[in-house]
């Protein structure tokens, strides 16, 4: 998919645009960036923040993929016997059943004229093919829960058929990611969906969201172009929400979604945080946006992860409130100064790294509260970086450090 036309001018929007989509490393901090993330070069799981730092923050922020299916982990043999009609079981973790499973990922297949698809399936994966039209056989499989779509070459026209299989009305997980999609497929049929993966597809808007159930949990949109957080108000059930990398200018629309854990909206156009009330975020990405201030968030008392790399912030505040940080990653910011984070006691990882930050005098008391809890730190490429003596201030400050910028303290 192609980034949008409108391209910021200032350094701070240029850079902006460098990162984020969930930092997969967002997703659970600094642990694996997803494959994407790292094929993007950016809303979503983790590695170590060197590979962060490799890739120019990674010009993605994608939340975790939840949409790859298990059967990704199958040896060649085994996917070579379902496409005989043998279908493997496998153990359901998310809904905790046993259930018949069929992976066809990677066949490069442009039907499935010569697959068994048979009555009892589950699941059905048939990720990286060729596909231009739904098999009608999938709108007979009744015990089908999970259908993965992704990365096919599936239009608009060709998903028309979904609303009029009623008999796979009990699907929980839809995945469509990657395909040739121009609006919101209608999937009003799905009573009890609760996964809709729409992302890497050319979507402009959310109308059509209005009709989808509200059992759903997770919406990925990421990678798209879509410019208004619209038609969401009846999902109460939600708890992951990504739009990163989309044409967002303003958060909006937000307000009824007040159980949501994690929200990815990295690599838009958004100028100032506003949560809409919302006091239930566990997870927060606003990376590579145009924000030039931190406050907004004192509310998200319960935030662990708060990612707001690649932006205009001279100034750490608003911090004050969130007790349980874990994660603060402020880099390639515009800061001068260490400060406001004296309450954060539970705080792990800090990134501070890209900025103007000139001296570290003070640092002891500025993190006294996470004196003991650090054990990560980033401040390379700043002024005070090139002290003698940085390494053994950071030491002495921080007894428990494990790594510092890209080696391992």
């Amino acid at each position: 998919m192609e980034e949008p036309e409108e391209k910021p001018q200032d350094t701070m929007e240029i850079n902006s645009m460098n990162a984020d989509l969930p930092p997969d490393k967002s997703v659970s901090v600094g642990d694996q960036f997803s494959a994407e993330a790292a094929a993007l070069a950016m809303t979503g799981p983790v590695e170590e923040k060197e590979a962060v730092m490799k890739m120019n923050s990674m010009n993605a922020d994608l939340a975790p993929d939840k949409s790859v299916s298990m059967g990704d982990q199958f040896s060649a043999a085994a996917a070579a016997l379902t496409m005989i009609g043998q279908v493997e079981e496998k153990e359901e973790v998310k809904y905790g059943m046993t259930e018949n499973f069929l992976d066809l990922t990677s066949w490069q297949l442009h039907d499935l004229e010569d697959v068994e698809l048979p009555s009892h399936l589950v699941e059905l994966d048939l990720t990286a093919n060729r596909l231009t039209v739904l098999d009608p056989r999938i709108g007979h499989l009744t015990r089908l829960q999970k259908l993965s779509l992704r990365q096919n070459l599936f239009t608009d026209e060709a998903l028309e058929p979904l609303p009029h299989w009623p008999s796979i009305s009990g699907l929980r997980d839809l995945v469509l990611r990657d395909n040739k999609l121009t609006k919101i497929p209608r999937v009003n049929t799905f009573k009890n969906l609760m996964v809709l993966d729409v992302s890497f597809n050319e979507i402009s808007s959310l109308e059509g969201m209005s009709e989808v159930s509200p059992t759903l949990k997770e919406f990925y949109v990421s990678k798209n172009e879509v410019t208004k957080i619209v038609k969401l108000d009846q999902l109460h059930e939600l708890r992951i929400l990504e739009l990163g990398s989309n044409g967002l200018r303003v958060m909006e629309g937000l307000q009824n979604m007040t159980i949501l854990q994690e929200l990815w909206l990295g690599c838009n156009r958004i100028r100032t945080v506003d949560l809409c009330g919302l006091k239930s975020l566990v997870k927060i990405s606003l990376q590579s946006n145009r924000l030039t201030s931190m406050l907004g968030f004192q509310e998200c008392i319960n935030l662990e992860e708060l990612y707001l790399s690649h932006n205009g912030i001279s100034k750490m505040e608003g911090l004050s409130t969130l007790v349980n940080l874990k994660v603060l990653d402020v880099s390639s910011n515009k800061l001068t100064a260490i400060s406001g984070i004296e309450n954060l006691t539970r705080l792990e990882d800090l990134w501070l790294n890209d900025n103007q930050i000139a001296s570290l005098n003070g640092i002891d008391a500025v993190v006294a509260g996470s004196k003991g809890t650090l054990t990560t730190i980033y401040l390379e490429h700043n002024p005070c970086a090139k002290d003698p003596s940085y390494i053994n201030i950071l030491r002495r400050s921080f007894p428990n450090l494990q790594q510092i910028d890209s080696n391992v303290a």
